[in-house]
């Protein structure tokens, strides 16, 4: 019987058929980039595997990544491949309590010092005894480079091949509650699952279309790893454009023109009110509203993010308010939300062109199955399905139903038409003082839509209501001390307070809106770097003045 073919078997195969090809391009500063075709990209690869095993490393062995989005990113990943090792990749804005943490449970012999922006801060949680390597963008280090070590070293040669038992990652979860886990994925999983992720994405550009993207989100994380770096991996047929700063994003996208774009809620929701800074909601919605006029001007809108030729927007890794969605797609954005998880590589359920509606996650991909318990929690069997928790058995004998199916943690709904709608977070339920229960999510969702706001958190545990602390947009925070602005601010929350709270069972209903101080950021702690809410942490913060917030009597208070 014929050897299962695994992804390094594909990346071979790019190498050989089409190593002219252009696969990766990444912008090295001052409006400069620098193309990697295959060949390039392979042999690199292959000079800094014979380094690695020249290490003699054990079998397995962890090496992990400490970079932001970068070409020598996916080139190191392969690299850890051929080596024979697993690749355990970091976020790139973790404190050096996390790395530290993640390298010693881990048990890392090698770490890669990629892209990063905090690096000096980051450098304590690297043990002086690891050896490390610098990529070429990294910060000035004394490490050995990158260049060098591959410049002096003969490339391994021919098909060095894995089984597909082997663990090819281990992916540690953002951490939104408690220490971060680690998720093992084995070659033959991980490549189920790149295979039918590039069938879904050859759905919606057509089957002999190139895939263009820009990789943006972070790749130590399972949505950006699987739907980009791995489908483009098997399909060869890809060019993966990198972006350089925060401060050249548009020019990036612009570059790319990506015909796949895959973001997060708040992303999508900070796309949006960048354009309403440029065009109040109420002019742009009169506008869509008028026959070709409203084509012309929802062209317009997204050739202005750069996102005009896209034909697959993705939206992942958290909920997204369905009136978002219902946005983007007046404009022309064929926006779908998806559905998925580090411990199922982000294989579970999507959005398709015909089977689709705003609030819903979409249906089970190819060879998933799915059920709701007695309890409401989503359970899960998925061809990427985690191998198991790095040291944890008493985890995975807790995530698994006795007939293998992943206990997801959420919860959920299955309609008639077989699409998925999130309903909450299992742990994230609580009970008000009344005794009744209160899920956050869909309540968020509805405060998400406004315009005026970026973020918010429903919380209230043990008290007689819940309450939501809302953060302002970015245009709006500069100028919350205005008595003209504040006015305005108060207006409209009171305004959407009523709203929401008509579409609520009388238990569920918002005592009020408390306005954030300031942003939530993954710099402050309080999102973890996907960019979803870390709840305790921000209930921490605000411990010692909801008392207050509650004997107050406004609908809309000020924190």
């Amino acid at each position: 019987m014929a050897k299962p073919k695994l992804i390094l078997d594909y990346i071979y195969d790019n190498e050989a058929k089409q190593a002219d090809k252009v696969y990766m391009t990444q912008p090295v500063g001052g409006g400069q980039v620098v193309d990697y075709t295959w060949r390039q990209t392979v042999d690199q690869a292959r000079r800094m595997a014979a380094h690695i095993k020249a290490m003699k490393l054990e079998p397995g062995a962890r090496v992990a990544v400490l970079s932001k989005n970068c070409a020598h990113f996916v080139i190191a990943e392969l690299a850890i491949w051929m080596a024979d090792c697993t690749t355990v990749a970091i976020f790139p804005t973790e404190t050096a309590e996390t790395i530290s943490y993640v390298l010693e449970h881990s048990g890392a012999s090698l770490l890669f010092v990629g892209k990063l922006d905090i690096w000096p801060a980051q450098k304590p949680g690297v043990p002086s005894d690891l050896p490390c390597i610098a990529f070429p963008l990294a910060p000035k280090t004394s490490y050995d480079s990158w260049d060098a070590i591959v410049e002096k070293t003969k490339p391994l040669t021919g098909r060095v091949g894995r089984v597909g038992t082997d663990i090819a990652v281990l992916l540690y979860t953002s951490g939104s509650t408690g220490t971060p886990k680690g998720v093992m994925h084995s070659f033959e999983r991980v490549t189920k699952v790149g295979e039918g992720m590039l069938q879904e994405l050859k759905t919606y550009i057509g089957a002999d279309t190139e895939i263009r993207a820009l990789s943006y989100l972070p790749l130590a994380h399972v949505f950006e790893r699987a739907w980009l770096e791995f489908s483009t991996m098997i399909s060869g047929n890809a060019h993966l454009y990198f972006a350089d700063s925060l401060d050249t994003f548009l020019a990036d996208l612009n570059r790319a023109r990506p015909n796949v774009f895959i973001s997060v809620p708040r992303l999508w929701l900070k796309f949006q009110q960048g354009v309403f800074t440029k065009m109040p909601p109420k002019k742009l919605d009169r506008l869509l509203s008028i026959p070709i006029l409203g084509k012309i001007v929802g062209r317009k809108v997204l050739k202005g993010l750069g996102l005009d030729q896209v034909l697959l927007a993705g939206s992942g890794s958290a909920p997204i308010p369905g009136e978002l969605i219902s946005w983007y797609r007046r404009l022309g954005l064929n926006l779908m939300e998806g559905y998925g998880m580090s411990e199922d590589m982000a294989y579970s359920h999507m959005s398709t062109p015909k089977v689709n509606a705003p609030g819903a996650v979409g249906a089970p991909l190819p060879g998933v199955q799915v059920r709701i318990s007695k309890e409401g929690e989503i359970l899960i069997k998925s061809p990427g399905q985690l191998v198991g928790y790095y040291k944890r058995p008493d985890l995975d004998a807790e995530s698994f139903t006795e007939d293998g199916f992943f206990r997801t943690g959420d919860r959920g709904e299955r309609r008639a038409d077989g699409l998925l709608k999130i309903t909450g977070r299992v742990k994230e339920i609580f009970k008000t003082s009344k005794g009744e229960y209160v899920s956050p999510a869909p309540i968020e969702n509805k405060l998400n839509a406004h315009p005026m706001l970026e973020a918010c958190m429903v919380s209230g545990a043990g008290h007689s209501a819940a309450y939501a602390l809302v953060v302002l947009n970015e245009e709006l925070r500069p100028k919350q001390k205005d008595p003209a602005v504040r006015a305005q601010v108060e207006a409209a929350m009171t305004e959407l307070l009523a709203d929401v709270n008509a579409t609520l069972p009388s238990h569920e209903k918002l005592q009020m809106l408390v306005i954030a101080r300031e942003p939530w950021s993954i710099e402050n702690g309080c999102l973890t770097p996907t960019m979803k809410i870390k709840r305790s942490r921000i209930e921490s913060d605000v411990d010692t003045k909801v008392e207050t917030w509650y004997s107050g009597k406004g609908k809309v208070q000020w924190a």
